[in-house]
Formats: C-alpha cells, sequence, structure tokens
C-alpha cells in the first residue's frame, strides 16, 4: 500500500496526464527572413514601426538607437547617436540598482535598451530595463526621461513583478496620441502595466498594474521538453486598439485587450522559429522584437553571441503574412 505522500503523488500524476493538451494555435506563414548588418555584438532587442521606418535597439548600446534600410535582403542597421541624459530613480530597490552598476560594464551597457515604440508625432520612446525607466527621443531636439510617477514601480512589486535582476521591463508601446503608455514586464512574475500622461507626470489612474501572472506553461510541440517553461514577455506593440505581447518561450504573438491583458487570440511562429536549420545551442528564446501593421508582423531575434544551427551569426528578422481574416480576426 502506498504512503499518503506517494499516494499523493499517483493521484497528482494521473490527472495531468489525464489533462487535455492545448490545442495547437494557427501557424504564422513566413514571407521573408532578413540578416541585420551594423549593431554591435547582435543584439537586436526591440522593434518599431514609424510611419514607413523601422527602428531598433540594443541592449549593449547606451548612446544609439538604429534606423533599418529594409531596402535589399540583408538589412543594414544605420546608427543614430542619443545624447542621454542622467538616469532619474524610478524607485528600484538598492539591490537591483546595485546589480546594475556592478554588471553593467561587463555586459557593455549600463541602461540595457530592451524597447522600442513610437506615438503619430514620430516621437521615440525606449525602455531601460537596467532601471525601469522611459527615454523619449523626439524627432528634433533633446531626448528626455519621462516622469513617471514612482507609484508605479511600488505597485508593480507588490503584484510580485520587477523583484528579480534582469527581469524588469522588455517592452512598451504607446498610443497614436503619445498620452498612454503601456509596460511588459518580462518574467517571475510576468506583467502588463499602464501610465497616462497628466500634464508633466505620468501617473496611474488608480492601479498601473493590469495582469500579472506567474507559473510554468507546456512549450510548442516542436520544443524538444515536456518540462514546464516560464511565462514571460519579451515585447509589446499596440495596434488598431489592442495590445500585443510577443510571448518568447511560448513562440508565439497574443492580441490582448489593453484595459486588462486578458488574452483574446494567439498565433505561433513555432514552425519557424524551432526549423532544425533555425536552432540556436540555448534553452532560452531568442525572439525579443515585434512591430505588426495591415500586412503582417516582423518578429527579431537577439542571437547574442549564439551561432545558428546554419552558420548565421547576425541577428535576424522575420516577416509574417498577417493570420487569414487580419490581426482582428475573431476565428
Amino acid at each position: 500500500m502506498p504512503s499518503g505522500f506517494a499516494l499523493a503523488f499517483l493521484l497528482w500524476a494521473a490527472a495531468a496526464a489525464a489533462a487535455p493538451l492545448p490545442l495547437p494555435l494557427p501557424e504564422l506563414a513566413l514571407l521573408a527572413e532578413h540578416p541585420v548588418q551594423g549593431m554591435r555584438g547582435a543584439n537586436l532587442s526591440g522593434l518599431a514601426l514609424c510611419g514607413n521606418e523601422l527602428w531598433t535597439v540594443s541592449d549593449r548600446d547606451d548612446n544609439q538607437i538604429y534606423r533599418l534600410d529594409t531596402r535589399e535582403t540583408v538589412w543594414q542597421a544605420e546608427t543614430v547617436r542619443i545624447d542621454v541624459p542622467p538616469v532619474p530613480d524610478s524607485g528600484l530597490p538598492w539591490r537591483l540598482s546595485m546589480l546594475t552598476w556592478a554588471i553593467g560594464p561587463l555586459r557593455g551597457g549600463d541602461l540595457d535598451f530592451e524597447g522600442i515604440t513610437c506615438d503619430s508625432a514620430g516621437n521615440r520612446y525606449v525602455v531601460s530595463e537596467a532601471h525601469a525607466a522611459v527615454l523619449q527621443v523626439p524627432t528634433t531636439g533633446t531626448p528626455e526621461w519621462l516622469n513617471i510617477s514612482p507609484l508605479m514601480v511600488s505597485q508593480a512589486r507588490a503584484s510580485g513583478m520587477l523583484l528579480h535582476f534582469n527581469a524588469v521591463f522588455e517592452g512598451l508601446a504607446i498610443n497614436p496620441a503619445g498620452n498612454l503608455l503601456w509596460l511588459a514586464a518580462e518574467r517571475r512574475h510576468r506583467g502588463l502595466l499602464a501610465v497616462h500622461k497628466q500634464q508633466a507626470v505620468w501617473g496611474c489612474e488608480s492601479n498601473c498594474v493590469l495582469l500579472s501572472e506567474g507559473g510554468l506553461e507546456r512549450p510548442p510541440a516542436q520544443v524538444p521538453t515536456t518540462r514546464g517553461q516560464q511565462k514571460d514577455f519579451s515585447d509589446l506593440v499596440f495596434y488598431q486598439g489592442k495590445l500585443f505581447t510577443l510571448e518568447r518561450m511560448a513562440y508565439r504573438v497574443c492580441r490582448r485587450t489593453p484595459e486588462t491583458g486578458e488574452v483574446e487570440r494567439c498565433w505561433s511562429f513555432a514552425e519557424v522559429a524551432l526549423a532544425d536549420n533555425r536552432r540556436y545551442n540555448t534553452r532560452y528564446g531568442t525572439t525579443e522584437a515585434l512591430a505588426i501593421d495591415d500586412g503582417g508582423a516582423w518578429i527579431g531575434v537577439d542571437n547574442g553571441s549564439h551561432t545558428r544551427a546554419d552558420g548565421e551569426k547576425r541577428p535576424i528578422v522575420w516577416r509574417f503574412a498577417a493570420p487569414q481574416g487580419g490581426w482582428s480576426a475573431k476565428s
């Protein structure tokens, strides 16, 4: 007769085995693949479609962002220098700030830019994961850090987010008017937050936290393990009144309501990303950049120092077709 602990384990295992597998998601169709030249360290960490131009950032560069020349199959990253003022105190605890100070020089950048977005006026916004801060880069003039209420960080931490080094903000999105900003917390817990521009301060309307969740989820079938993967966000887009999240470890893009972060629909890109010739020798996902338009999605790969199975060492941007019925389709 099994012990109480063994019996409980057997019952749990039986229930887990009987649980239905998640239904497979529709796969996005690949249209093109573009290696990117000219980025320091191959760290392509965000994408934004500003008018007709694609922009990107590297988490190793503190003093530049990049405009992408997309006229050829191999894209060229054109450096745009920026003069970054001193970073304001966002309310992150001393321990995380000290880790940033110690590790920044070793990894090649103190600011750790992880996402970029833009409003209809062409202003670009870049999020610093290391400092939980957002830099506005205007079309002309000097960049400035947004004056974000420290309540945002305190509410995020009270909800279980922003507690661990290198697990802070990984993406951001802004509405066309440039007065409502969303931020994506990466992992352990992942989540979505929103701040509104209120004269000179970006603050919370009652609560900045829209969504906070932790835990593990089953990886797609193409991943050679059934071990649960941490839920994460690696980029964020606001498009046609909806939020779209890039979910690196699940190899999918999801449409969400901007008021609550609730999932409405998801699409997979696992078949493309995990094809034998495109695999990297790492157990972590590498897709960190997302941009969306009517015709489809661009998904960018931050390969860092990893070489792909086919020998490709440069960062990659994939162009996927929009799903049947468009991004607003209900089925």
